[in-house]
């Protein structure tokens, strides 16, 4: 690999002139033609606008590659004049990962949709980024293949490989980290990495695939994913149990986890949640906490998993276990599940709705859920939560009146308890958001300063004027720039 180094590229920790800027634009317009390089003012808010109290913050221009070597080719015109890169994928992040607090070009990876191979007798597939998980898993469907991670919105897979996704089917079948074999990843020189290969497993050098799995484009634009995908299970069996408190729902979970039954989804949502989920998905559940949970696997496998866990549910007073036994109300429930952030938003019209979560240790997590709702009330706060409760795992959709400066400030303060909480009990401040420009704050807390400090050497090799998706994860006073 050649130097990474950019002597004329200034470090992105201030924002480039504006003739750096339009220099860049112009070259990429030569290049790419109006079609696909845009700087209208609708366009660039929507690349920058953020689903948390972030403030918005739009790139420069957007460009729409067709292919990997265009994503070099714009990589190697912004770094030679030190303009920043923001890598896209559907913009479903939650904090903050696709701002542009520096500007620069934002590369919008939308057209980089196809599924290059399936090799369905070794279980994986090669897409582009641009490949969403219901796009490749319509795809799939007549091969009885599946992509297993489903983390509710229709998120582009390069989104979720650089936000270390997850999801509702986690819990059984893994996170991004877990089901992504090898990546092809433009670098901060524009050269093309490889990351990995087909096979199931490797022990040849260091980890490289994992190193950019969560890395959110602060170290390369990822342009081609190999994943490991699964069998369509012989029978899917699940539906809700209701519970007469919040901590018996989770110890029931932390029962059935521990009793080693592979559930597949197992999801909590509270009381709150459950009203909200009724009235914007126009259901009937019982409003109470309640668990909806999935199997899967053979007829008699599942059914005997089922069994188990409404044992487990009985003895902790949850019940009766409610199957939805036809796939079209199956899909009606988890959909319900997938809207739950916009039907919390419903509750209080007028607000902004904030999402954040953290996960713990399973044992840990009906002690940490039960003091998060006392402490939601204690602020007299509207927050309804729910979990991929199976990891550990539970979010909070704040409802917050961004007018009342009062209430903003509790919101904040609660967040940060939240945040302190999960860490005393050896949790981690995001289980799955990712940490963007919202919860760098809390790395050093987390993880310590060695850590942060071996992720400011690996940013600074890897991207030495600092301009892969910058202001995200390491904080850029930490890094000794080129």
């Amino acid at each position: 690999m050649t130097s990474l180094a950019h002597p004329a590229a200034a470090p992105a920790s201030v924002r480039p002139s504006r003739s750096a800027v339009e220099s860049v634009i112009a070259e990429l317009a030569q290049e790419f033609g109006p079609n696909l390089l845009t700087t209208a003012g609708s366009t660039r808010e929507q690349h920058g606008n953020t689903a948390s109290w972030l403030p918005s913050e739009a790139p420069d221009a957007v460009v729409f590659p067709q292919c990997t070597a265009d994503v070099q080719k714009i990589v190697r015109i912004c770094a030679a004049a030190g303009v920043p890169i923001i890598p896209f994928g559907t913009g479903t992040s939650l904090e903050g990962q696709i701002n542009a607090p520096f500007g620069g070009i934002c590369v919008d990876t939308r057209d980089m949709n196809k599924v290059l191979a399936v090799h369905a007798e070794d279980l994986d597939v090669v897409v582009e980024p641009g490949v969403t998980r219901k796009q490749l898993n319509e795809y799939l469907r007549d091969q009885g293949l599946f992509f297993p991670l489903d983390p509710g919105a229709d998120a582009a897979l390069g989104g979720m490989a650089a936000t270390r996704c997850s999801g509702t089917n986690a819990v059984r079948y893994g996170t991004m980290k877990d089901v992504t074999l090898a990546l092809k990843v433009v670098l901060a020189n524009g050269e093309l990495m490889t990351t990995g290969t087909r096979a199931k497993k490797s022990a040849a050098g260091y980890d490289l695939t994992r190193l950019f799995v969560g890395s959110e484009g602060t170290l390369g634009i990822i342009t081609e994913l190999t994943l490991k995908l699964h069998g369509i299970p012989e029978a899917i069996a699940g539906g809700i149990c209701p519970f007469p408190t919040v901590e018996a729902a989770c110890n029931a979970v932390i029962a059935t986890i521990q009793t080693g039954i592979p559930v597949a989804r197992i999801e909590l949502l509270d009381q709150l949640q459950v009203k909200a989920v009724n009235a914007y998905s126009k259901l009937d559940l019982p409003e109470v906490p309640l668990l909806l949970v999935e199997f899967h696997g053979s007829e008699a496998g599942v059914a005997e998993q089922s069994a188990h866990f409404g044992e487990i549910a009985q003895e902790l007073g949850g019940g009766p276990f409610d199957w939805a036994t036809r796939a079209e109300d199956r899909t009606r429930l988890w959909q319900a599940r997938h809207d739950a952030y916009w039907a919390a938003g419903a509750l209080r019209r007028g607000t902004k709705s904030v999402a954040s979560d953290v996960c713990v240790p399973i044992s840990r997590l009906a002690e940490c859920v039960v003091a998060t709702q006392e402490d939601i009330a204690a602020s007299n706060l509207v927050a309804p939560i729910v979990g991929h409760v199976g990891d550990g795992n539970f979010h909070l959709g704040l409802l917050v009146d961004m007018d009342d400066a009062d209430e903003v400030k509790r919101a904040k303060a609660l967040l940060e308890r939240l945040v302190e909480r999960a860490l005393a009990m050896d949790g981690t401040c995001t289980g799955e958001h990712g940490v963007g420009q919202g919860k760098m704050k809390y790395l050093k807390a987390e993880l310590g300063a060695p850590a942060l400090a071996a992720m400011a050497a690996i940013k600074h090799a890897l991207d030495p004027a600092g301009l892969m998706n910058p202001g995200k994860i390491v904080p850029a006073d930490l890094v000794s720039w080129t």
